[in-house]
């Protein structure tokens, strides 16, 4: 089968494209940028790569169109495909016709942690020799492959996006996936882009617990509210919680208990507890497959993490610069506090781009003034689409706060405020203009 996928260089879409190619079909794709890493690790893997949406490319005829969600109507090459009423599909539909049929799926779900947890368990299953497969929303850091199809037998882990499918699509990406095992992690209000207010995800989960088979598992946070109102609307799985009260626990010296026996005690390379609590579900799932604790907890404990979350870029002059994808309140309260927790000397000077549809729209900017707390500086990128002023909106904050709306002027503003033992923690779900390799070259002059 020849695919042609429209909007190729996305995380999601990129791993569908290397999914395909390794299952032995002819893929070729396009795309308003096709940049660095995605473009190189798909020309890496043999398909060819097409700079925009020209028309020349209806002359490849594959056998179907895969559209990404990222293409809107009005796009042209998805409008001469819809009046030549050629064949289509979404990325998340031909992924599940064509790749996920008759596997184990395990999907990890919730507003944040999914890529990390997504790793923290395919890594699990590495480390004890079972060959998963896997598509992760990042580049993990043991390879350069965010997909890989796996055995046949074992299980495929995919992080489970709650974003909506496609044009003609509205319903989550997740639900094509059709999982035996599923991991609800959290759940917060997120894409305002998409969905008008916190019950309409709720919506979206309990579609996902609605088609969960009987003799497979659900694996929930039970801390949090909003999971157990989606439960409580009806579930036809058996669940295990894991949280303060819940079947999994872990305590403050993270040790592991499930069902108030003790398991061991977790080693987990990355910091801040949020983390230590993807871990915790992962070990969960890992058991369900047969996977004991213990060989769960001794593969943890060597797991190298994942690019762009609390990455470090470099050091120059003991001035560290790391590179974490947070871009949600919670995220970043939790990402300051993980790094402020690692540190042994100098100062956190937080680095804010508000880049997600969500945070351009402003609708989450009052929770931001609390999510700088630990920051000993803050600085922000005004982008020109942030329709709303970062200046007013962290006013509590104003006599550590700077804010530029030129990338390379703020690279100088902190260049001059970053002193030897600092820390500069860059947080933004997007390139960020490529901060990172800026500050580490002023630093170096």
């Amino acid at each position: 089968m020849h695919i042609h996928i429209v909007g190729i260089c996305g995380t999601f879409m990129g791993g569908v494209a290397q999914l395909a190619k390794q299952a032995g079909h002819r893929v070729t794709g396009c795309d308003r940028a096709v940049y660095p890493p995605m473009s190189d690790a798909l020309r890496a893997a043999g398909i060819e790569l097409i700079e925009g949406f020209g028309l020349e490319q209806l002359e490849l005829q594959p056998d179907v169109w895969v559209i990404g969600n990222a293409i809107s109507r009005g796009n042209p090459l998805l409008e001469e495909i819809l009046n030549r009423r050629l064949p289509y599909s979404s990325g998340p539909q031909w992924l599940s016709e064509n790749i996920l049929q008759g596997r184990k799926v395990c999907a990890v779900a919730g507003t944040h942690g999914k890529t990390t947890t997504t790793s923290l368990l395919t890594w699990i299953f590495k480390e004890v020799g079972l060959k998963p497969g896997y598509l992760i929303g990042g580049v993990p850091a043991w390879g350069p492959k965010s997909a890989r199809l796996g055995a046949m037998d074992a299980p495929f882990v995919i992080e489970a996006d709650e974003y909506d499918t496609c044009f003609f699509d509205k319903r989550s990406k997740f639900i094509h996936y059709r999982p035996t095992v599923a991991i609800l992690n959290n759940l917060e209000f997120d894409h305002a882009d998409i969905f008008e207010n916190l019950a309409a995800i709720e919506k979206q989960f309990h579609h996902l617990v609605r088609i969960m088979p009987s003799q497979g598992r659900i694996i929930y946070h039970s801390d949090v509210r909003a999971l157990r109102r989606v439960l409580s609307r009806g579930v036809w799985s058996p669940t295990q919680s894991f949280g303060a009260k819940g079947d999994w626990t872990l305590t403050d010296t993270h040790r592991v208990f499930f069902q108030g026996k003790s398991q061991g005690v977790l080693d987990l390379p990355m910091p801040g507890r949020y983390n230590a609590r993807n871990a915790v579900a992962a070990v969960a799932v890992a058991r369900y497959f047969g996977v004991s604790v213990q060989n769960s907890l001794a593969a943890l404990a060597s797991f190298p993490g994942v690019h762009r979350r609390q990455e470090i870029k470099g050091v120059v002059r003991d001035i560290t610069v790391i590179d974490d994808f947070a871009h949600h309140p919670t995220a970043i309260t939790q990402t300051i506090g993980a790094v402020k927790e690692k540190m042994t000397k100098g100062r956190l000077l937080a680095i804010f781009e508000p880049r997600s549809n969500t945070m351009k729209l402003g609708t989450m900017k009052a929770a931001l003034r609390t999510s700088f707390q630990e920051a000993d500086w803050v600085f922000a990128y005004q982008g020109a689409k942030v329709s709303w002023s970062i200046q007013e909106a962290l006013s509590g904050i104003a006599n550590h706060l700077t804010v530029s709306t030129d990338i390379d002027r703020l690279v100088q503003k902190i260049v001059e405020k970053a002193q030897p033992g600092d820390t500069l923690l860059c947080m933004s779900n997007g390139a960020f203009g490529g901060i990172h390799t800026k500050l580490l070259k002023k630093l170096a002059r």
